[in-house]
């Protein structure tokens, strides 16, 4: 194939991006139901195939009873009942995509030990493809550990997390078998997910070609980086929470604020989640959108809420949904998993079974 003739079938596949984006602005929005947009949900998400990649966590959950104080310090003794095993941080949106319907890619770095195992059996269980992630000796799997306790006959409290990092930096070897894996699963995607908890995963060289692959296949490309979004520029959308965003434009910003953000980050959107005040979007050449929060104002827990909102968010996308009824899903998934307790996952029924519940309350307001 000439270069010439490579350059017209990108810019083909760019053409049609744009055409299909417009078609659903044009057409799918102007659709009141909700009924229609969970038609779509499940016509469209099966089979789509979403890479995350970026920093794989194996959130632990140890639980314990306490019956006494110790002799040898003020401090109470727990006996140890369970530990389980869940997936944190890139790995849980990798398992969010999956329980959604969609085809998971995950891709990343877990060490050679017993952490690293549990976390790979939980993905392969929850049907994630995990031929991408690579596994290093030296690597200590990143694990975070968050002690639940209580009296017998009580609900166990959580009393303290312990974080297990890595100190020193990756081999060449390491990293270059971390990026290669990371490409190829980027390449074989209908959207690329980039989940950044400072881990060391992800740089800026990685993800200039992440934004390279997702402009030659005209597919969506969406950001979720804890503490260094204002490195990463001109990706399709990014999903930072409140505190994040105080992060780079401090506390009480204007929704000029975030239009200014989107634009100075190149994003063709920013979705802004906010707790109990529901999700703001922030769309080039449009005005701000308010999206209330769905379900109870009062989260049992919302760790890993960003994790599903960003999975949603991207099926959404990847099945040629406009920013605006992704954003809808996306709020409907990240209402469901704030009630569960710990890392959780937002299920393809449980999401449409949320959206029937909005049609049905809409239905009785009127």
């Amino acid at each position: 194939m000439t270069p010439h003739r490579a350059l017209s079938a990108n810019s083909n596949r760019q053409l049609n991006f744009s055409i299909r984006n417009y078609v659903c602005r044009q057409n799918f929005c102007s659709i009141e139901s909700m009924n229609d947009l969970a038609l779509k949900i499940q016509n469209d998400f099966r089979g789509k195939r979403v890479a995350v990649i970026g920093d794989l966590v194996a959130d632990q959950f140890l639980r314990g009873t306490i019956d006494r104080v110790s002799r040898e310090a003020p401090v109470f003794i727990m006996r140890h009942d369970e530990t389980e095993t869940r997936a944190g941080g890139a790995a849980n949106a990798a398992v969010n995509v999956a329980s959604l319907g969609g085809t998971a890619v995950a891709a990343g770095l877990v060490g050679n030990d017993e952490n690293g195992k549990h976390l790979l059996d939980v993905l392969a269980s929850s049907g994630v493809d995990c031929k991408f992630i690579t596994s290093a000796r030296e690597f200590r799997t990143i694990t975070k550990v968050r002690v639940l306790a209580g009296q017998h006959y009580a609900q166990r409290q959580q009393v303290i997390r312990i974080d297990y990092e890595n100190v020193s930096g990756l081999d060449n070897k390491t990293a270059e078998q971390l990026k290669r894996q990371a490409l190829s699963a980027a390449r074989e995607a209908d959207a690329i997910i980039i989940s950044d908890y400072n881990y060391g995963v992800i740089d800026g060289e990685l993800v200039a070609e992440f934004r390279r692959i997702a402009r030659e296949r005209a597919i969506p490309l969406l950001i979720d980086s804890r503490l260094r979004l204002s490195e990463f520029k001109g990706a399709t959308a990014a999903t930072p929470n409140q505190d994040e965003v105080e992060h780079i434009l401090g506390e009480g910003f204007s929704k000029e604020d975030c239009s200014g953000l989107r634009r100075k980050l190149d994003l063709e959107a920013l979705l802004l989640t906010r707790g109990n005040q529901g999700i703001l979007l922030i769309e080039k050449d449009r005005a701000p959108l308010e999206i209330d929060a769905v379900g109870s104002k009062q989260p049992v827990d919302v760790t890993g809420a960003g994790d599903t909102v960003i999975a949603a968010f991207a099926l959404g996308l990847a099945a040629g949904l406009d920013f605006v009824d992704s954003a809808r899903i996306a709020n409907h998934a990240g209402g469901i998993v704030v009630m569960k307790k710990g890392t959780a996952a937002a299920g393809l029924d449980e999401l449409l079974k949320s959206i029937s519940g909005d049609v049905e309350r809409k239905s009785q307001a009127r």
